[in-house]
């Protein structure tokens, strides 16, 4: 159990792969109502274990976590807190990978956590990540609005999906995936998406690599013919191709 600086107990664990603590690490980052015992969360990094050591947690109200979703607001806190375990544990290069709920998150920690801190990382990949908040444009983007916003939704939330979720509206509401995106630079940013993705169209990646193109350094974008939404649906060679972009960056000087 990790302990944000907010006090909320995060479930994490550790595999150091092949890389050992001399070599990088990724730090993994799951989507909405997945956990660190997800199958789907296990196969990626079981994949991305092949290629350096791998961290997985469960965010705030998931799993084990303590404490109750925020939907990508105060999940920044966890993310930075398995990234300090990460350099506790004597790997001098952190990469974070996150899928759509986890992708804003790791995007905009990448941006709040900038400079010489414990909590700063070297890389990022955002796979199915949203662009901006309050999206809904798809039906199940609405549907997850329901669960997020309605006292029988959080409900449902919380017994058919397992995860708990906050009943208070975001004050203030924060920083959005494609306002944080400029402020990554000059670190690596790599953004995955499918173009059969139900919740997020492609106006959505390819904003965010246009806010990193305004930010100076860009971003590598990668739109996967077939591709549906996030951990479900990527392959275990799409997954592959993430580790090797992602062990590389980590070990880039």
């Amino acid at each position: 159990m990790l302990r944000t600086r907010d006090g909320v107990a995060i479930d994490a664990a550790y595999d150091p792969g092949g890389a050992g603590p001399e070599g990088p690490v990724i730090v993994l980052a799951h989507g909405f109502t997945g956990d660190l015992e997800r199958p789907h969360v296990r196969r990626a990094a079981a994949v991305f274990a092949q290629r350096a050591a791998v961290i997985t947690f469960s965010f705030r109200g998931h799993g084990r976590s303590g404490g109750r979703s925020t939907v990508g607001d105060r999940e920044v806190l966890d993310l930075a807190a398995a990234v300090e375990w990460a350099r506790a544990l004597g790997h001098a290069r952190v990469v974070t990978v996150g899928f759509s709920m986890g992708g804003s998150v790791v995007l905009r920690h990448a941006a709040l956590h900038r400079g010489r801190t414990e909590a700063r990382t070297d890389a990022v990949v955002a796979v199915s990540a949203p662009a901006r908040w309050y999206y809904r444009g798809t039906a199940p983007m609405r549907r997850l609005h329901w669960v997020v916003t309605r006292p029988t939704g959080r409900m449902v939330g919380r017994l058919g999906l397992r995860t708990r979720i906050h009943t208070k509206d975001w004050d203030p509401v924060p920083l959005s995936p494609v306002e944080a995106v400029p402020l990554i630079a000059p670190t690596p940013l790599l953004v995955v998406h499918g173009d059969r993705d139900p919740y997020f169209p492609l106006d959505h990646p390819r904003m965010l690599a246009e806010a990193a193109a305004r930010g100076g350094a860009g971003a590598e974008l990668w739109l996967e013919p077939g591709m549906g939404h996030a951990e479900h649906a990527a392959s275990d060679a799409l997954l592959e191709r993430i580790g090797a972009w992602a062990a590389a960056a980590g070990a880039a000087q």
